[in-house]
């Protein structure tokens, strides 16, 4: 293959899309809201993950409405973002969102990380699931 034909190659390449969370046709693809079960267990058993692909990280928390700003603020450290689902008056469910490439070490060091989080805010962690396009799983 000649110089030019590899530079036209690259030209012709349509550029993937970058994954967020708000992109379009995401679908759960594992879940984690047991406790007790592994995270490198909830990844085995999901057939529709594509460990090849990045996925939307998204936790389950409950927080207190006074602690929403302080979480956001320290997850946001890390590349996380803190949406609001639900809720009103003194408790509201959120959710933790980041794009990542997922592995049962980091979903497991996330989840614990949650949990102290949560925690220490006078919240509570729910589980975990992660997202990726319809697209990814073909």
């Amino acid at each position: 293959m000649s110089l030019l034909d590899r530079v036209r190659d690259l030209l012709r390449r349509v550029p993937e899309t970058e994954l967020t969370p708000d992109t379009p046709g995401l679908s759960v693809v594992a879940e984690a809201f047991d406790a007790a079960e592994a995270d490198s267990a909830v990844l085995a058993r999901s057939h529709l993950w594509d460990q090849g692909k990045p996925a939307v990280l998204r936790h389950h928390l409950t927080l207190p409405a006074d602690g929403i700003d302080e979480a956001a603020r320290i997850l946001a450290q890390d590349g996380w973002k803190l949406r609001t689902v639900s809720g009103s008056g003194e408790v509201r469910t959120v959710h933790a969102l980041r794009v990542q490439h997922l592995d049962a070490l980091h979903c497991a060091q996330e989840r614990a990380r949650m949990a102290g989080l949560a925690q220490r805010l006078g919240g509570d962690s729910l589980g975990w699931d992660a997202l990726q396009p319809v697209e990814a799983r073909t």
